[in-house]
């Protein structure tokens, strides 16, 4: 089997494992999430998203959409599933919104059941995986070197589109959907390829760390198992970040994900708020703020502060300093 191909075929086994018990369950969609299927399904994306950047564009644009649908399913889940745990230990927060998010649980549970069914993922065929292997079996899959010649470019052009998404949002970000979590997004799939591809993605120390860098190196973040690369097992050419600044790069992350959650927790209670009562935007947001707590900052406080923390780590260059090149073992 091809290298990029047995990449795939690791994380397709896994999910298909996981599809196979969940098609003897009351509730597959449940399971599913429960058992953390999100993670494969976060790597076939990436890995379509890496490869169709390499080679054969148009065959894994196609198959992404597949994961895509799944991945944003699953992530709607967790969305509802996560406040609505929050509020219900929250004596503050009315039943009645813990009520509603409990409901909205319900329903995207039941939707992410039918595109199981309807896109042929759980079957007794597993008709799905049997096409995606099949249109895998027909990729004009490059060698190691290739591979990792052209995935260093992909990651150059993925930081400068990265890089232009910062200039063109300008003096700040003023959505945490469309800016704060879309930048997020871009971020993350960096630090998610080097997981995905399995390998061909090492960390290096080539480069001294400068005082800047400092105050991302946290014992949080160093510690990380999400910074621990996967084993380079029998992969022979590599694609080499620097590991100092893969760190900063994960604790963006990690910061954006902080403030995020925080504004989608005022949404969530002014969403619930709104589907009972036909107050405006400006009211329901007010009481949101009330429920959810003193500590609880406003929308624009969140951006701000975001906006803080982006310029300075974009004014470092940090993500400029992340490729240190390329190596072979001969």
């Amino acid at each position: 089997m091809k290298t990029g191909a047995s990449k795939f075929e690791y994380y397709i086994q896994n999910f298909e494992t996981l599809l196979d018990k969940a098609s003897k369950q009351k509730n597959p969609a449940l399971f599913l999430y429960r058992n953390n299927a999100r993670t494969s399904i976060f790597m076939l994306e990436g890995l379509c998203k890496l490869y169709a950047g390499l080679h054969n564009r148009k065959k894994f644009e196609k198959l992404k959409m597949h994961f895509k649908l799944l991945e944003d399913g699953l992530g709607i889940i967790d969305y509802y599933d996560a406040f609505a745990k929050e509020f219900t230990a929250n004596k503050k927060i009315p039943r009645t919104i813990t009520a509603y998010l409990q409901a909205q649980l319900r329903e995207k549970l039941q939707h992410f059941n039918e595109l199981l069914t309807e896109k042929g993922w759980i079957n007794a065929d597993h008709t799905r995986i049997k096409k995606i292997r099949a249109k895998l079996n027909k990729v004009d899959w490059q060698n190691e070197k290739e591979e990792v010649a052209n995935m260093l470019q992909f990651y150059e052009e993925s930081i400068q589109i990265i890089k232009d998404f910062v200039a063109e949002k300008g003096a700040g970000f003023t959505n945490i959907e469309t800016d704060l979590h879309e930048l997020r997004r871009k971020l993350r799939w960096l630090s998610i390829y080097p997981q995905a591809i399995r390998g061909s993605i090492q960390l290096t120390n080539s480069k001294a760390p400068t005082k800047s860098l400092q105050k991302y190196l946290t014992s949080e973040i160093i510690h990380s198992p999400y910074n621990k690369m996967p084993d380079a097992a029998n992969n022979r050419h590599f694609l080499l970040l620097e590991q100092k600044y893969f760190y900063s790069l994960s604790w963006m992350i990690a910061s954006l994900g902080n403030l995020k959650d925080a504004g989608l927790r005022v949404i969530a209670i002014k969403e619930a708020i709104q589907i009972s009562s036909s107050i405006s935007d400006e009211m329901a947001y007010k009481k949101a703020y009330q429920l959810a707590g003193k500590k609880q900052a406003d929308l624009l406080s969140i951006l701000k502060d975001a906006g803080k923390i982006i310029t300075q780590y974009f004014k470092e260059a940090n993500l400029d300093k992340l490729i240190a090149g390329t190596a072979a073992v001969l």
